[in-house]
């Protein structure tokens, strides 16, 4: 780009990267202070993962409930990886992370007289699948929603706070620093997509709060910002991943053409609803004695394995058995979009298939969010905490969004304001050129989502395994040139990501000689006696990454 055309540096105290439940609860957090605050979105700020959740928060709520009871269910679900210090930190955490999203106006439901729900808790529970008791916070079965646009409509009302929607950053800026071995994050280069330029963001603490990596697969419950864009920066800069074999899939994805990614929540089995096949009988109580209240990795094996067995492109979630009142009103959002859909789940049972939801590793923290990298916090799924092990159990995402998002803003908030660099560089684009082949882009971003959904997707193979490395790899040099030749654009970065985050996923995969939660592999069927983290370390003068195993 001319010089003339190069924005000067823009400073803040803090840059979040993204905008769903973590990165607004961090930068509200933070703008009670005076810290001078940037909240970069890819879209418009209400847009992201967290809108779409629809189960609730699971905290312990109810007086017949314990933190030693939740933290239980918690290790169980994630079949011997979770740490426990952060799974007993985050579950400690719960009533606290509750009452404050109800003092900035959460609208949960509320218990009707007469609820024995919730042991006479103001809110009604509900219980879903890997749970002992009822302790599901919602509103309604559109809980994201609600926190999202109760959090952006304060985030909008804070003076310390800068919003930059339609904003995609780029890469971290790093600088060398002999007190830190992976240097020191300055700041982020950021894309302003309505202004096709790209601006350098000073500041003393990156956030990243940016979501997981789910696109990386061809059905995903995810909407499209989903791309791992967190976790590849993170790892470009010198961070460790860990887990990143862990992807779960959400076993109840509504299967409609106009519809490919509409999540039919988990609180639908917590209410009695059952999977059937298409003579109508139940299945679940073969592979599991929880049946459908088992958890998602155990459900999802089931549902693809029945396909697979009958040969039917999805299965049969039946809740048609309770009265039409009952599902109206705690379903409502459901079942108006299945009404629209010409689908009645009070009359019929709702076709269902298994949807890559979410990401169960990323970016490794510490309790506060610390990364590696000095000046670099990661929050919510984009990061790497301990909590979810080798399966998240359901409704614990939202309440790890909260409870780092908090702990990191008071690690920051702790620490005196960093200085940035005066003399930062401004993006270069004197070398490269507008692209006359995005065809390109669109081409390879469909190439890996289809490999990754046959190769690494709920049953795994080596063979499968080793296929899909070698796509990916021919793949990244492809991508790697076109990048340095042309103007990044939002599709450029997003397909950059997704294969380096892909690479990382498989290469994780192929290190985990067992099956162990949502990693199943044909050729290693058994569990090892000994529960070890899958932790990536980049090491820039090998072709390789380098894969350690942290036993727990």
């Amino acid at each position: 780009m001319p010089e003339s055309n190069k924005t000067l540096p823009e400073r803040f105290d803090v840059v979040v990267v993204g905008s769903g439940a973590a990165g607004l609860t961090l930068a509200l957090r933070l703008a009670q202070g005076e810290r001078r605050i940037a909240v970069i979105s890819k879209g418009a700020l209400a847009e992201g993962s967290t809108w779409y959740a629809q189960g609730g928060i699971s905290a312990v709520l109810d007086a017949q409930d314990s933190i030693d009871a939740h933290v239980a269910d918690t290790l169980d679900a994630g079949a011997g990886l979770c740490d426990e210090p952060a799974v007993r930190f985050t579950v400690s955490k719960s009533r606290e992370a509750i009452e404050w999203l109800i003092d900035r106006g959460v609208p949960f439901t509320r218990a009707d007289a007469g609820d024995d729900s919730a042991a006479g808790y103001a809110y009604h529970l509900n219980r879903e699948g890997g749970h002992s008791h009822r302790r599901i916070i919602h509103a309604d079965d559109a809980t994201g929603r609600a926190v999202e646009t109760t959090l952006e409509g304060l985030t909008r009302q804070a003076p310390q706070i800068t919003v930059l929607e339609h904003h995609m950053a780029v890469e971290l800026i790093m600088t060398r620093d002999a007190d830190e071995p992976r240097g020191r994050c300055r700041g982020v280069y950021v894309l302003d997509i309505n202004a096709d330029t790209v601006r350098t963001l000073v500041a003393g603490h990156v956030v990243l709060a940016t979501g997981g990596a789910n696109l990386a697969y061809l059905y995903s419950s995810n909407p499209h910002s989903a791309s791992g864009d967190g976790i590849a920066m993170a790892w470009r800069a010198g961070a460790r991943v860990a887990n990143m074999e862990f992807m779960q899939f959400h076993p109840t994805c509504l299967y409609h053409p106009q519809a490919r990614s509409f999540l039919i929540s988990e609180a639908l089995r917590g209410e009695g609803a059952l999977l059937k096949l298409a003579d109508g009988s139940r299945f679940m109580p073969d592979h599991d004695p929880r049946a459908e209240l088992a958890p998602r990795d155990i459900v999802a094996r089931a549902i693809d394995a029945e396909m697979k067995r009958t040969g039917q492109p999805h299965v049969w979630l039946d809740i048609s058995h309770r009265d039409k009142a009952f599902i109206e009103k705690h379903f409502p959002v459901i079942n108006q979009r299945c009404l629209e859909l010409g689908l009645d789940m009070s009359r019929e049972a709702l076709p269902v298939v298994p949807a890559a939801h979410y990401t169960c590793g990323g970016v490794v923290t510490d309790l506060a969010g610390r990364t590696d990298i000095a000046g670099v916090y990661a929050i919510g799924e984009c990061a790497f905490t301990g909590l979810h092990g080798a399966n998240r159990m359901a409704s614990n995402s939202l309440l790890e969004c909260i409870v780092y998002a908090t702990a990191a803003a008071s690690d920051i908030d702790a620490q005196p304001p960093a200085g940035g660099y005066d003399d930062l560089p401004p993006w270069d684009e004197s070398r490269v050129t507008d692209s006359d082949e995005e065809v390109v882009v669109a081409h390879n971003w469909q190439e890996i989502r289809r490999f990754m959904w046959d190769y690494v997707g709920i049953v795994r193979t080596t063979k499968r395994l080793e296929r899909a490395l070698h796509r990916i790899e021919l793949l990244r040099r492809e991508i790697h040139d076109y990048y340095g030749s042309f103007r990044v654009t939002p599709g450029l970065l997003e397909l950059r990501n997704l294969a380096q985050v892909a690479e990382l996923i498989i290469r994780s995969a192929l290190a985990r000689r067992e099956s162990r939660g949502l990693h199943y592999t044909r050729d290693f069927p058994h569990v090892l006696p000994r529960a070890m983290d899958t932790v990536l370390s980049p090491a820039p003068e090998r072709s390789d990454p380098a894969v350690v195993y942290r036993p727990l």
